[in-house]
């Protein structure tokens, strides 16, 4: 989809808009955003970050999903000049280099990529507002980022609530940089599992209860949260509950080549945690996880892939995978990708 495209659906007659999830668990699914909703979050976005008139707004991001739409309609209803270019991995190689912009939002990859180019870093930096979505952001280039001398916000959100409700200011913020501030007219609090629950009239029809295990905050009348993973992503093994992120985060400054970790049915466990990695050597991989980890942490196996499974918006397709572990293709040190399972009402 063209943003002139997605420009005829928004002035139709209709009062929606069609919107597909991300898909990061499951296929991607149809939904139907209000747009007197998305103009509301639109003024949310624009009154948080101090945008007004004139400003120019950096349009890279695909029009088939929230993401990118929302940076459309952020433009129409706050009257900011929209700069538009063609949705790539390096979007700052097609930004002139004395080009003022006032706000962006960009994928972890995309700003990664931009990191790693000295002109493209220039141009990046320069940039009033960055915000930065659709997935996790690695902690070597949140580093790299706190050193930006403009604002550099971590957005959460999700299709369902139009894009971010929340905010987390990644540099400048000391302690508070880890913790995520709702927007005005956002309400959070937890379930009995932990997981986030959401009220946002403005944005959301109905009380929004997350897969996302959090915790919350309240000090000083400030209501914050920091997200410990998703409740998807906790593995019961032998009485056991790891959540695969901290796994993750505990491994990643030891692991060069791209991995993750998921999880598959036990007869002996009930379930078992496992790693995907592009890495062929399954030795040095264990060693390392020996070497990190807690005893009950370590991964049953390391399963070797050519690529990783990933989403469109490039989060990891984890699913469930086979209880016997992919045949080894001949001729080769590597693993089939494992099957998924069917999730529950997919």
């Amino acid at each position: 989809m063209t943003i002139n495209d997605f420009l005829s659906q928004w002035h139709d007659s209709r009062a929606t808009v069609p919107v597909y999830t991300s898909g990061s668990t499951g296929k991607p699914k149809l939904m139907m955003a209000e747009k007197v909703r998305m103009e509301a979050s639109a003024r949310m976005t624009c009154k948080a970050l101090g945008l007004k008139a004139g400003d120019k707004a950096l349009v890279c991001l695909p029009m088939d999903y929230i993401a990118g739409k929302m940076m459309v309609v952020r433009s129409l209803v706050c009257d900011l000049q929209m700069i538009s270019i063609e949705p790539k991995g390096h979007p700052m190689a097609d930004v002139a280099d004395d080009e003022e912009i006032d706000f962006a939002a960009m994928v972890p990859m995309q700003v990664y990529n931009s990191i790693g180019d000295e002109a493209e870093c220039r141009k990046l930096m320069a940039i009033k507002n960055i915000l930065i979505g659709g997935g996790a952001i690695d902690k070597e280039m949140e580093q790299k980022l706190q050193k930006f001398p403009n604002a550099v916000w971590s957005s959460y959100g999700m299709t369902e609530t139009l894009s971010h409700i929340a905010l987390r200011k990644i540099n400048g913020g000391g302690e508070d940089s880890l913790w995520y501030h709702p927007l005005p007219g956002v309400e959070i609090s937890l379930d009995a599992d932990n997981c986030l629950v959401i009220n946002a009239p403005a944005v959301c029809a109905e009380v929004l209860h997350t897969h996302d295990i959090a915790v919350v905050d309240n000090a000083e009348g400030n209501i914050r949260f920091r997200i410990v993973g998703r409740i998807d992503n906790v593995v019961c093994s032998g009485g056991v509950k790891i959540q695969m992120e901290e796994v993750e985060q505990a491994l990643a400054p030891h692991l060069a080549a791209p991995f993750f970790m998921a999880k598959r049915p036990s007869k002996k466990y009930g379930e078992e945690m496992v790693m995907l990695t592009e890495d062929e050597d399954k030795e040095k991989i264990m060693a390392v996880c020996h070497e990190v980890l807690p005893k009950y942490w370590q991964p049953k196996e390391i399963i070797t892939v050519e690529k990783l499974p990933m989403t469109e918006t490039g989060k990891p397709k984890r699913g469930s995978l086979t209880p016997d572990p992919s045949p080894k293709r001949e001729g080769s040190n590597e693993a089939s990708p494992p099957t998924p399972l069917p999730r529950r009402g997919e």
